[in-house]
């Protein structure tokens, strides 16, 4: 699929040519998932995206061909590609190793040419081994959901009771390893999906609402995976003194205004940009050992517009997978 402009996008055959020079590999595309992110980019929500482009990065494939700069991976190997997708590697940030924040960054499916293919190149230092407990097709969901998502966890340091608002794929992902790591989830949804509200609950949260009422008892942090500024004071309203919001999402909707005393009590709201290589290593080390796991709904790559219209109107039944003619 290529993006020529928001909303318009084709199907690619052309298969690209590594760069040996930039330490690039070929690899032949199995699966890639769909991210709510993709459809921010697909609807002309984020700025400035290359065009054209091929949208996805949450790509998993085989290494078909290999740079002369790049030492750690054969042919045939299984990698996993994600958002984060190259960095200077000089500037102040990726040298603090703060390279989620670097200026010149480029992203998988947005500045580079993503998955919604069949080849793709992708700079190898910026590409994962992958547990060989998950398939091909379970484990791209991980690749920005559960990596992103654990970034944001990780920002709420050592809170007990964890609030988790928009209860998609990220969240079921993180609530898993908050629920391994003993502690109390609060789901919230959208008000009225007793079912989402249900699935909740089925994982084993504390307490499961609508994201217009308040939990049970005050929360020591919240993330919040919606695309919705308005939930922001909402959640301030549920933190206790010196509580954490943590706003997960690459795109949201206007905060609203709201009092300040909802904020004072050294309460923090911060944002989660990107993601660094650490947070990669780091989920693909514990998510095998919770286990992390998604369900899934697969699409040809032909239905790739398909699953975006599915996604965007609420009507997916899982995390949306790409698969290629030759999975």
């Amino acid at each position: 699929m290529v993006l020529e402009k928001p909303r318009q996008p084709l199907v690619l055959r052309d298969v690209p040519k590594p760069n040996p020079a930039r330490g690039q590999l070929l690899v032949h595309i199995r699966t890639c998932a769909v991210c709510r992110t993709d459809l921010h980019v697909v609807d002309g929500e984020l700025p400035d995206p290359k065009l054209p482009l091929i949208p996805g990065h949450q790509i998993v494939g085989r290494i078909e061909r290999i740079g002369d700069a790049v030492e750690g991976f054969a042919i045939g190997d299984r990698v996993g590609i994600p958002w984060l997708g190259w960095t200077d590697g000089e500037c102040l940030y990726c040298r603090s190793n703060r390279e989620n924040l670097c200026d010149r960054a480029g992203f998988t499916g947005y500045t580079i040419d993503g998955g919604y293919a069949e080849f793709t190149v992708a700079d190898a230092r910026f590409c994962f081994r992958l547990p060989g407990q998950y398939n091909d097709i379970d484990v791209a969901p991980l690749l920005c959901a559960g990596m992103l998502g654990y970034r944001s966890y990780r920002r709420t340091g050592d809170a007990h009771r964890l609030g988790i608002y928009g209860f998609g794929n990220a969240a079921h992902l993180i609530a898993q390893i908050a629920l391994y790591q003993d502690r109390e989830v609060f789901a919230f949804t959208r008000p009225g999906d007793k079912a989402g509200q249900e699935s909740a609950r089925k994982l084993g949260t504390t307490w499961a609402g609508g994201s217009d009422e308040m939990p049970p008892e005050k929360l020591d942090a919240a993330i919040i995976f919606a695309s919705v500024g308005e939930l922001v004071p909402v959640a301030l309203r549920a933190l206790v003194k010196g509580g954490i919001v943590v706003c997960g999402g690459i795109h949201m909707s206007d905060i609203p205004s709201f009092p300040y005393a909802d904020l004072w009590g050294e309460r923090v709201i911060c944002s989660v940009a990107n993601l660094t290589r650490r947070d990669g290593e780091e989920f693909f080390e514990i998510a095998p050992r919770v286990p992390v796991r998604t369900e899934i709904e697969t699409f040809p790559l032909e239905e790739a517009n398909s699953a975006l219209d599915r996604f965007r109107a609420g009507k997916l039944k899982g995390t949306a997978v790409l698969l290629m003619s030759s999975t």
